[in-house]
């Protein structure tokens, strides 16, 4: 039971007074177990989103050798991300499956972000249990984790200095990051009927992947449906996307001088 079964109260929207955002995640397919129906819902407003991942999700088809996976995977990352009006993909090429948490890692997300100067930052949770109680994958909690602390360094000039050779000047505009899968949320996107549509759409790009699955494959559609109508009574409305929403600052006044 959620907290908010619990307390019969729903979760507040995700603030939408933004215009541009950089969704963050481990492998191809990722944002789309969900969160592309946001984007979806953001790009129709005239937000712009940006897709950055840390892998070509190369160690993710068992029957694929990785020198194979790798432009699989990206080409249907790429048409995933066109279904929901996202135009720029951009890849980072850890290795899939050992991403390592450290300094290279945030370097390389503290770039995109001061390239793109994002509003808000989408990635995934970076718990060890996730939404039901799913245990978390491990590419996903580093990046998650690298994720969050790279949106406070992107705006610090003393932390990886050397990005300002490269003509990338801080950017402290980062509001808040949402993490996607949480096993506790915060927030709510409604992607009731065309969001949702357009998510499914995404998920069913990944074709090839889903298929690799062998017998943990799955239909998009009766998947998404259902996970989005899981989400929807948190919000109040009938398809929702949850976030667990960490503000980097008080949005407004701070509370000790209201």
């Amino acid at each position: 039971m959620t907290p908010q079964e619990e307390t019969g109260t729903t979760l507040p929207p995700l603030p939408e007074d933004w215009e541009r955002c950089l969704a963050v995640a481990a492998h191809p397919d990722d944002i789309e177990y969900g969160t592309a129906s946001a984007v979806a819902r953001w790009t129709a407003q005239g937000k712009q989103v940006t897709y950055l991942l840390a892998t070509r999700g190369e160690a993710g088809i068992d029957g694929l050798h990785p020198d194979q996976a790798a432009p699989l995977r990206e080409a249907e990352e790429r048409a995933g991300a066109r279904e929901v009006g996202v135009d720029t993909v951009e890849f980072l090429d850890h290795r899939d499956g050992v991403i390592e948490y450290g300094p290279a890692l945030r370097r390389d997300i503290v770039r995109a972000i001061r390239r793109h100067r994002p509003d808000i930052l989408v990635t995934g949770a970076y718990t060890v249990r996730m939404v039901a109680g799913v245990v978390n994958q491990a590419d996903h909690r580093v990046v998650g984790l690298a994720a969050l602390d790279a949106a406070r360094d992107a705006g610090n000039r003393w932390i990886f200095p050397e990005l300002a050779d490269e003509g990338l000047e801080p950017w402290g505009g980062v509001r808040f990051v949402c993490l996607a899968g949480a096993e506790r949320p915060t927030h709510g996107v409604d992607v009731t009927g065309a969001p949702l549509e357009r998510g499914i759409a995404s998920l069913a790009a990944h074709a090839e992947y889903t298929k690799g699955l062998g017998a943990g494959s799955f239909e998009p559609r009766p998947f998404l449906t259902w996970a989005a109508h899981q989400g929807g009574p948190a919000l109040g409305v009938e398809a929702a996307v949850l976030f667990d929403v960490h503000m980097l600052a008080f949005e407004g006044p701070p509370p000790w001088e209201q």
